[in-house]
């Protein structure tokens, strides 16, 4: 899941659109026992997913948060054949980081930064065992601190997560959803931002999300020819500074250029 720059949710208490969700086109498929299943159906949800599971098409699991009655039951599902990976809110301690990774055998975990405590405990969270990449869940994260803003306001708390996860070495995190399901120019320009800012992806709540999504986190045309012509002409300056388009070319520009043409091959 390093690579995944779509995730899509689907609700586990609506098993006849997982197979749909799978066709959807996403990198990765959410089955969520979270906020999407009614207290009164977590039970019946969570025994859909375990017959539904194959290994043939693995899909991540938003598990309930470690605090709820639901947790224990949900760890027990995990070293199910057919999960690539937990999705777990609320994160804010490392313990149930590991309690989650332990039950899937030393699964990996993306935890949800979606809470004052969370984001505080950033750093912890990013260096915890099994840990792949962040998730910031940005509309609990607002209700938990009571903002009241656009998504300008949160500017400094995805920059944050962003650099927690590099110091880590983890996988870029994914930044949090769009909930205007027909604004295809709102999806676009969060998207937009989300990769300028240095996140590797975006959560989707429906499919028609995932294209866009998909667009936005993949390299250009202009922007693949532009990484080849300064790939090249390094490679013929011996190592000394060249200019590509006008612009000098150094080390950091030649590392961009290849992080470039890395991420579209991941996209072919």
């Amino acid at each position: 899941m390093n690579n995944a720059n779509s995730l899509l949710f689907v609700p586990g208490s609506r098993p006849e659109r997982f197979d749909k969700a799978l066709e959807a086109g996403a990198d990765a498929v959410i089955i969520d026992l979270e906020d999407a299943v009614s207290p009164a159906d977590k039970d019946t949800a969570r025994a859909a997913l375990a017959a539904w599971l194959d290994p043939a098409h693995p899909v991540l699991v938003r598990i309930n948060a470690a605090e709820t009655q639901w947790f224990e039951a949900d760890l027990g599902l995990l070293a199910s054949a057919g999960i690539a990976g937990v999705v777990l809110p609320k994160a804010e301690r490392p313990e149930d980081i590991a309690a989650a990774s332990q039950a899937g055998k030393g699964m990996l975990v993306l935890p949800l930064v979606e809470s004052a405590r969370g984001f505080e405990q950033r750093y912890v969270l990013a260096r915890s065992a099994n840990v792949e990449r962040l998730i910031f869940g940005t509309i609990d994260f607002q209700a938990d601190l009571n903002m009241r803003c656009g998504e300008d306001e949160l500017l400094p708390f995805r920059t944050e997560l962003v650099l927690a996860s590099r110091v880590a070495g983890i996988a870029a995190p994914i930044d949090g959803v769009c909930t205007a399901i027909d604004d295809v120019d709102l999806l676009q320009a969060e998207s937009l931002r989300s990769r300028r800012l240095g996140f590797g992806g975006k959560l989707c709540i429906h499919p028609r999300q995932v294209a866009v999504v998909n667009r936005c986190f993949t390299p250009t045309a202009d922007e693949v020819a532009w990484a080849q012509r300064v790939i090249d002409a390094d490679a013929r300056s011996g190592g000394a500074v060249v200019a590509v388009d006008g612009k000098m070319v150094d080390r950091p520009v030649v590392l961009r250029a290849t992080t470039i043409l890395r991420e579209a091959k991941a996209r072919q």
